[in-house]
């Protein structure tokens, strides 16, 4: 799909459908109201007679509208000033796209006139639309013998005034940045574990390397993570033929004495619980455990085609859980890179295992922040839902610029508190600390654990295993969350770097 913005006047464009709205008290926004105008009250008497009224997500698509050169319009309503919230915007354009795909049309130019969202900001609005349109266009078909249908919808416009044209490119440059990434999460995480190995993410890491030359790709196999001391990290994989590996991506946009940015994602290709077995209900789903491995993929593709002026790198801990003879025990106690050791209590807490080590190396760059992203915890699925993400961190003003972006980016994230208290949970008998602190307040004791490896440093976490991934009928699948909020946390310093190049992210 191509996406362009474009001025002019409504009733004299050419396409096969204009898509126009009004408001719940039957107010026609400013492109509906020149189609009336031009059409001799033709949308006036539809909301007259009753065939539409302005509730939100009711639709009504018009064909041969007379004075007008598009030969189809979408009408749809907006609601009340209430719902035009981020909730009601993307249920608006899920309803547009789901009409779009039953009408086979291959052009559309949407005319919104900034009213279909609460904030006054064209370009949020204008980058949030061409994310959400890519992703309801997303399709999966890796794995199919019968391959998905190409999408008929080729050329997607949207009419901003001249005066917010470059405002409306900027948005569709990075919008479609993003998307992408988020579709390149969404592939990673639907891919079977017998597909998506951590081989297999070293040679997809290996592939972004080549497709975008501001990319520098490290692979570290077994020897030399074993050599580094990373037997944390290489205790989950030794129950699995698969071998493990830990996958550097290095984007250098930024001046070389600038300290960079570093996001770590937990890559548990497949996570049966090793010894501490999960039931098999709904085992499938856990191919989804390197969704946080997959989110800094997609990250790293996003700020690599944005070409931002920082320094960034991903770091994927990638490894396979298997209950195999040489798995690990509970009980087993290993040493861990920064040479802490840890108490195994229960082989199914592994992501925090082959985070340890990773946050202990990313200790090597001198990071200006580190943020680590994990599906870690399903206390994080008790305690926010599949809403929100959950932010931990030992820095205050990194948990509020990361729930910052996370409401710009409509990829909400949502406080925990990191309490010296909780750590008590963590003492062992047998080892400087255990890998597990029990039932109560599951997601703190595990970010717990991992600060105990990221003292040097500002840190982080963020536990998406309550958005990682949809379980339910035609939904169900990878969403490539967080990909969205961490691309505009990194925008949002991008700002700060270039000035106003990027002031336009926080406007409205």
């Amino acid at each position: 799909m191509d996406f362009e913005i474009i001025n002019g006047s409504v009733e004299a464009l050419e396409t096969e459908c204009i898509v126009v709205a009004l408001d719940a008290e039957g107010t026609l926004c400013p492109s509906a109201a020149a189609i009336d105008q031009a059409s001799g009250g033709y949308l006036t008497d539809l909301v007259g007679s009753g065939d539409i009224s302005g509730k939100a997500g009711e639709q009504l698509l018009l064909f041969k509208v007379p004075g007008i050169k598009a030969r189809r319009v979408l009408l749809v309503g907006l609601g009340t000033a209430k719902e035009r919230k981020d909730h009601h915007y993307r249920k608006l354009v899920k309803g547009i796209t789901a009409t779009l795909k039953k009408s086979g049309i291959s052009g559309v130019i949407f005319a919104f006139d900034g009213c279909a969202s609460y904030r006054d900001d064209v370009y949020r609005a204008t980058r949030q639309l061409v994310e959400w349109v890519s992703a309801d266009f997303y399709q999966y078909d890796e794995t199919k013998s019968k391959k998905a249908s190409p999408v008929k919808l080729e050329n997607i416009q949207i009419l901003l005034s001249e005066d917010d044209t470059e405002l409306g490119e900027g948005a569709l440059l990075d919008g479609v940045a993003i998307a992408n990434g988020v579709s390149s999460a969404r592939e990673l995480g639907n891919l079977p574990g017998n597909i998506c190995t951590p081989v297999y993410l070293a040679e997809r890491a290996e592939a972004l390397g080549e497709e975008f030359t501001d990319l520098d790709i490290k692979i570290l196999d077994e020897d030399a993570m074993a050599e580094l001391g990373m037997n944390c990290l290489l205790s989950v994989g030794k129950g699995s033929a698969q071998p493990s590996r830990l996958i550097v991506i290095e984007y250098n946009g930024g001046e070389s004495d600038e300290k960079p940015h570093v996001l770590v994602g937990k890559g548990i290709t497949f996570d049966t619980g090793g010894i501490s077995l999960k039931p098999g209900a709904g085992m499938d789903e856990m191919k989804y455990d390197m969704c946080g491995a997959a989110s800094v993929f997609g990250a790293m593709e996003a700020v690599a085609e944005m070409q931002l002026p920082l320094n960034v790198v991903g770091i994927i801990a990638a490894a396979e859980n298997m209950p195999g003879s040489q798995a690990t025990k509970p009980g087993d106690v290993v040493t861990t890179m920064s040479g802490q050791t840890v108490e195994i209590l229960n082989t199914d807490a592994e992501g925090r295992l082959v985070l340890c080590d990773a946050l202990t190396y990313a200790g090597r760059y001198e990071p200006e922040s580190v943020i680590d992203i994990a599906t870690l915890t399903g206390a994080c699925i008790i305690a926010l839902g599949h809403h929100a993400t959950g932010i931990l961190a030992n820095d205050e003003d990194l948990a509020g610029a990361l729930l910052d972006a996370g409401v710009y980016s409509a990829d909400r994230g949502w406080p925990l508190p990191l309490w010296d208290e909780f750590q008590e949970q963590l003492d062992s008998n047998f080892a400087d600390i255990a890998n597990i602190g029990g039932r109560p307040a599951g997601t703190i004791t595990a970010a717990c654990f991992l600060s105990r490896f990221t003292k040097e440093y500002r840190w982080a976490h963020l536990d998406i295993a309550g958005v990682a991934w949809n379980s339910n009928g035609k939904e169900k699948g990878a969403t490539g969350r967080c990909v969205p909020l961490l691309s505009q946390y990194l925008l949002d310093l991008s700002e700060q770097v270039e000035g106003d190049e990027h002031s336009h992210t926080h406007e409205g």
